[in-house]
């Protein structure tokens, strides 16, 4: 399909709650999906990362997550549950501002149900950089950015510092 532009931080729509999937919308998404696999690898080429991006990211305000690490995985209407009491801090970053880094706080483990590109229920449990990937990805389908979980004023960092930043630890 095509490449999309990423909407970048600013952009009213990503303050958006996105409208769940309809089973009788497969059809209507799957150019999305395509488009969502096409963006995200252009941006992988341009910035060497990127490892999912959901729909409002690139103005389909559909709640449909696109996952690319080894293999490609569709999350359609996904909902996340038993999170883990057991957090972890790390500096977030996100294809709507590809120069900025955040502090935040994520779970360390959880679970996610969801519908695959052919409506099959499905589940996933998650633990460390996927249960702190795919949160970041649902809150883009619930209007929330990482800067918005920014864990205090001084949680934020340009990429270009990455070497000057403390690493991510769990809190208990």
């Amino acid at each position: 399909m095509a490449v999309r532009e990423i909407l970048l931080l600013g952009n009213p729509k990503l303050f958006e709650i996105c409208e769940p999937v309809q089973e009788t919308q497969l059809d209507q998404i799957k150019p999305i999906i395509q488009d969502l696999h096409d963006t995200l690898m252009a941006f992988r080429q341009k910035y060497n990362a990127g490892r999912a991006i959901a729909a409002p990211q690139i103005g389909a305000m559909k709640r449909v997550i696109y996952m690319h690490i080894g293999e490609p995985v569709v999350f359609i209407n996904p909902i996340l549950d038993l999170k883990s009491t057991e957090m972890m801090e790390l500096w977030d970053d996100c294809m709507s501002f590809p120069e900025l880094l955040v502090k935040v706080y994520r779970h360390q483990r959880c679970r996610i149900n969801y519908r695959d590109e052919n409506w099959e229920e499905r589940s996933m449990t998650l633990e460390g950089d996927f249960s702190e990937l795919l949160q970041h990805e649902i809150d883009h389908l619930d209007g929330i950015l990482a800067v918005q979980r920014a864990i205090d004023p001084r949680s934020f960092a340009l990429r270009s510092q990455r070497h000057l930043l403390n690493e991510e630890r769990k809190i208990e």
